[in-house]
């Protein structure tokens, strides 16, 4: 009997494409860390050197971050929203509209 059911299993195309959708996502998000970090370093430069932050940096930060907390969201099956690119952008970085989409789920 558990074994049948694995075998149904292994046989979703549900699973399958998911699965090829966090792989992709994986891929997406180690460079949307890079991005972070070029973010960081050039938000402290901005700190050092002004002795304030740039506004820009702040809002491309403040976008980055939500997006990958979307991505981490999908990788973990905590939602099935799909993340940029596959989705809007506005809906990866607000995260008010990605909550609503994650407790949808539940």
């Amino acid at each position: 009997m558990q074994q049948d059911q694995i075998s149904e299993n292994f046989k979703k195309i549900e699973t399958w494409r998911r699965i090829i959708f966090m792989l992709i996502y994986a891929f997406i998000d180690s460079m949307v860390k890079l991005m972070l970090w070029i973010v960081i370093l050039l938000q402290m430069a901005s700190v050092l050197i002004s002795g304030k932050t740039n506004n820009n940096l702040l809002e491309i930060g403040y976008s980055l971050s939500s997006y990958h907390y979307h991505i981490l969201l999908f990788l973990t099956f905590s939602t099935d929203q799909l993340a940029f690119p596959f989705a809007e952008w506005n809906l990866s970085t607000d995260v008010e509209l990605l909550k609503k989409a994650t407790n949808q789920r539940t």
